[in-house]
């Protein structure tokens, strides 16, 4: 009895102190470890490393493959970092988190080096159960006394490093420096704004027009705008992803829907509205309900709505988009693929599933006329939508030369600033008025002459 109680206290400790998946000291531990190294240094006047270490690609690779392949791949690299590290102790934060802290040599160059040799014990695949997966690793650093002088402090801007290299390229490494704070609390205000921006209704949207390959206008692409009364215009660019990384997409993504919908309701001329999905509503539960919804309630015939979907969606999580898709479907709206050939993946996408449209992505499309390779991938790209019997819109036409070798490829549709720039609606009311008409006040629908 004695011996199993004296087992079961062990056991109790061990699980206190290390993670039973890879057996490298948990976070507890973690904890333990910094604020040793922040007193040993201290008393020497030394300084040490940390590195915060993430893996790129596990999500995907677990959610293919299932958790026990993610599992296995876990329990491998931990194994490579704790031998690559030598004598420097490996921690597993947590999920596919990881940390080190470094107390040898002269810093910040004997954290870097070790950094890249930990890069290099990952760049080969890891084989699980028979499935190969790739998985790298992306690396912050922060040391003590340069980057902070306490544990929250240098942990934080560990992580402040880790977020810049992952935000920049897969498979990098950062040392954290001060603007990377200044930073981190600019966003960190952005999201408060933008939160506020959603609730209060600061976002508006500009709709650009979509036309046939000879000007005729048929619809137009819904795009948000924030125009924040701090910041002034806010790129797309730059709020829409901090909306999905905080979550704020899913209210804001149905307010661009309803707001796109009651707008359209309302046109004279029965033209489609094109709304872009984000892969993070593809997740929310009741998606295609909300939609449903939206349609009842603004009167918009479901036929008119277009709902444009990337490849990210798909990777997500492929079976689930496609359900999702097939209900909207179901109920009649029209679904496009959108940024076609952006993605390695595009033509299963088009296999799994019989999209309504396929917009080429406006990067094959700005040097269309001085590049040979855009124009050999554009004319595959019609040919596929040939054969599929599914129309192709080119995004990002903004001269009559470029629409020239559209047409002259076959590309049925086109989108960009030769037909119109994205503006508030009432600035097409005149298209929106009059079928017969042919242009707007900002080049809004060419005439087949003018094309």
């Amino acid at each position: 009895d004695v011996t199993d109680r004296n087992r079961a206290a062990e056991r109790i400790a061990y699980m206190a102190h290390y993670d039973p998946l890879t057996d490298l000291p948990n976070r507890a531990s973690f904890n333990d470890a910094l604020d040793a190294a922040l007193e040993r240094a201290r008393k020497t006047n030394g300084s040490f490393g940390l590195l915060s270490i993430d893996l790129d690609s596990f999500k995907e690779a677990n959610d293919l493959y299932g958790h026990s392949v993610g599992d296995g791949v876990l329990r491998e690299v931990a194994q490579r970092l704790k031998a690559a590290a030598g004598g420097s102790a490996v921690f597993r934060i947590g999920g596919d988190e990881f940390a080190l802290i470094l107390a040898d040599g002269e810093q910040p160059q004997a954290a870097a080096d070790l950094a890249e040799r930990l890069l290099d014990t990952c760049r080969s695949d890891i084989e699980v159960d028979g499935h190969p997966v790739r998985i790298g690793l992306c690396i912050g650093i922060a040391v003590f006394p340069d980057n902070g002088s306490d544990a929250k402090t240098i942990f934080n801007n560990a992580d402040i490093a880790l977020y810049r290299a992952k935000s920049e390229l897969r498979g990098s490494v950062r040392l954290f420096d001060s603007e990377m704070g200044a930073e981190l609390r600019d966003r960190r205000a952005m999201q408060s704004e933008l939160r506020a921006a959603v609730q209060e209704g600061e976002i508006s949207l500009h709709y650009q027009p979509q036309a046939m390959i000879n000007g005729e206008v048929f619809g137009f692409e819904a795009l948000a705008r924030w125009h924040s009364p701090r910041r002034g215009a806010v790129a797309p660019a730059k709020f829409i992803p901090l909306a999905e990384e905080t979550g704020l997409i899913i209210p804001l993504g149905e307010k661009i829907l309803r707001d796109a919908c009651r707008e359209a309701a309302a046109w004279k001329r029965p033209l489609q509205v094109a709304v872009n999905i984000s892969p993070v509503q593809f997740r929310h539960a009741d998606l295609v309900s909300r939609i449903h919804s939206i349609l009842f309630e603004t009167g918009l015939s479901p036929h008119r709505l277009e709902i444009e979907v990337t490849e990210s969606a798909f990777i997500e999580d492929f079976s689930r988009t496609l359900s999702i898709l097939r209900r909207l479907k179901s109920i009649g709206v029209r679904i496009a693929l959108d940024d076609f050939g952006t993605g390695y993946s595009s033509l299963s996408y088009l296999h799994a599933f019989p999209f309504d449209k396929i917009k080429i992505d406006r990067t094959f499309v700005c040097d269309l006329e001085h590049n040979q390779h855009s124009v050999a991938v554009i004319r595959a790209i019609v040919g596929l939508g040939h054969s599929l019997g599914v129309p192709v819109l080119a995004e990002g036409v903004e001269s009559k030369a470029q629409c020239a070798v559209l047409a002259a490829e076959g590309c049925t549709e086109i989108q960009g600033y030769l037909i119109g720039r994205p503006r508030p609606i009432e600035k097409y009311s005149l298209l929106l008025r009059d079928a017969g008409a042919a242009n707007t006040p900002d080049r809004g629908g060419l005439t087949a002459a003018q094309s």
